[in-house]
């Protein structure tokens, strides 16, 4: 079974969030939503409070395959700002992981300092920021799978899901949530 870290901080985008973890579950991955701040609540960028399954400072890279970034703007910057996050995302890149950053989840990508040479998307807001930003709702490059926002979240998640467990786990996930025609 496949492991995925998704890192929740203050001011995190929910739908960002919960589908996420909502769609990698349904795929069967063992998802951990690690709050960076000192409890395991955290309340997103619209009030709604998510609780976490643990700690930041309880975890490493070790036994994740992926790493997943939300963006939210005030969510996105408080990672970006935070010395163990960063260290966590170059640890995934060294060991050749999946890292995933959605929105302005990039931001925290491109403070740490792994985004040289690699094709992404992110939100418009942040857009200008980034040489290799591209207006695609979801990018892969190499291990890296970048999404627009909350209305790429599904996409995000499913090509998050195909990456870990493969198609047709990915397709059967679609099809249940009603996001691929089915043939009658």
């Amino acid at each position: 079974m496949s492991k995925a870290l998704v890192l929740l901080a203050e001011g995190v985008e929910e739908m960002e969030v919960v589908i996420v973890i909502d769609v990698l579950r349904r795929a069967g991955v063992e998802v951990i939503g690690a709050a960076t701040g000192e409890g395991l609540e955290v309340t997103a960028s619209r009030g709604v409070r998510i609780v976490a399954d643990a700690g930041l400072k309880d975890l490493s890279a070790d036994g994740f395959d992926a790493l997943i970034i939300p963006g939210g703007a005030n969510g996105a910057r408080r990672l970006a700002a935070d010395a163990r996050v960063l260290d966590l995302v170059r640890a995934f890149v060294r060991q050749n992981k999946w890292v995933a950053a959605v929105c302005a989840g990039p931001l925290v990508l491109d403070a740490a300092g792994v985004l040289s040479g690699i094709r992404m998307t992110c939100h418009p807001s942040v857009r200008q920021g980034f040489k290799n930003a591209c207006n695609d709702r979801v990018v892969e490059d190499g291990r890296f799978i970048t999404s627009q926002g909350p209305g790429t979240s599904m996409e995000f998640a499913l090509a998050i899901a195909r990456r870990l467990c493969g198609d047709r786990i990915a397709d059967t996930v679609a099809s249940g949530l009603i996001l691929l025609a089915t043939v009658s």
